[in-house]
């Protein structure tokens, strides 16, 4: 059995993470008071008496509690933005690469994905890495999300019976092509250049689609829309929780109706293949708060144990 602490237990990734626990007997949880959850001496206590650790703090909190870890033997899983590029930590996508989940298996010091990059770095590296896509097309990106991926304030503001009618309506953000996951999306999708990324926060909890449109005049060279279903589905055929669904004739696609929230409460990533040969849609459909936060977080968790990694997983 090992010991695992969350330091940032009371936040809604920590909170999912707990929730995936539930009928485990493999973990002892190490749980701080609610009155300590500040004090920055019972965490390190914590943390260094923990086996696991996972961090669901916001980026400087997350810093701080790496530097209150002195026990060699800790190794901490990292659920905020701070960590995802730093080359000494390991990026917590076992999908990517037999390498990448082999990292994460050894390793002490895993940052899990951002909900977006999640969606869009599976899109777009296995396409680079295949040559099926260059490293220089220009890639526009946007995606729709579930309220939660804004935390506990945004949450209490989006449900709030006196809250503003605009929220009601979609609303567009990173307007200045600033958004933090941008640097993630670049560092791990193969790119040689930012793409453009406009992300959309709508009315509904949870739930995440990322879409990359594809114009195939722009291709280095001359691909249809099945070859590119055919890299994304040969690269994920053994994957546990992505899927690449059944390709879908152009001609058929006209009534499909696709839903952002279908995956709420899951692990699971779903990948779409749509358009023509001449323009392209690529679309992955994930829970922001599952295979976008906490549920890729237990996965490696459970990859670090060195035990089966959809344990305690849907």
């Amino acid at each position: 059995m090992v010991k695992v602490y969350i330091d940032g237990q009371e936040g809604t990734t920590g909170l999912k993470i707990l929730d995936r626990f539930n009928g485990r007997t493999d973990i002892e949880l190490i749980r701080i008071d609610s009155d300590k959850r500040k004090d920055a001496a019972e965490r390190k206590r914590l943390i260094n008496e923990s086996d696991f650790t996972f961090l669901c703090l916001p980026d400087a909190a997350a810093i701080e509690a790496v530097s209150l870890a002195e026990n060699p033997n800790v190794r901490i899983i990292d659920a905020s933005t701070a960590h995802r590029t730093n080359p000494a930590w390991h990026y917590g996508l076992p999908e990517l690469s037999p390498k990448q989940r082999e990292g994460i298996a050894t390793s002490k010091r895993v940052a899990v994905p951002g909900c977006f990059p999640s969606g869009f770095v599976s899109l777009m590296a296995p396409l680079i890495n295949d040559g099926i896509l260059q490293p220089h097309y220009p890639v526009f990106t946007y995606a729709l999300t579930g309220y939660s991926g804004g935390g506990n304030q945004r949450i209490a503001q989006y449900e709030d019976e006196r809250r503003a009618r605009e929220l009601e309506s979609p609303m567009i953000y990173g307007l200045a092509q600033n958004h933090k996951h941008i640097p993630e999306m670049l560092a791990f999708s193969g790119l040689a250049y930012r793409p453009m990324f406009t992300p959309v926060i709508a009315d509904f909890y949870s739930g995440m689609t990322v879409v990359v449109p594809i114009q195939a005049r722009l291709l280095h060279k001359k691909a249809s829309i099945k070859e590119f279903w055919e890299v994304l589905r040969a690269h994920y055929q053994n994957s546990p929780f992505i899927s690449v669904k059944n390709f879908i004739p152009n001609e058929e696609q006209t009534n499909v109706l696709l839903p952002s929230n279908y995956l709420r409460g899951t692990n699971k990533m779903d990948i779409y293949v749509f358009g023509s040969n001449e323009q392209i849609l690529l679309c992955a459909c994930l829970d922001n708060l599952g295979k976008g936060a906490s549920g890729a977080a237990v996965q490696c968790l459970n990859i670090m144990m060195g035990i089966d990694e959809t344990t305690g997983l849907l």
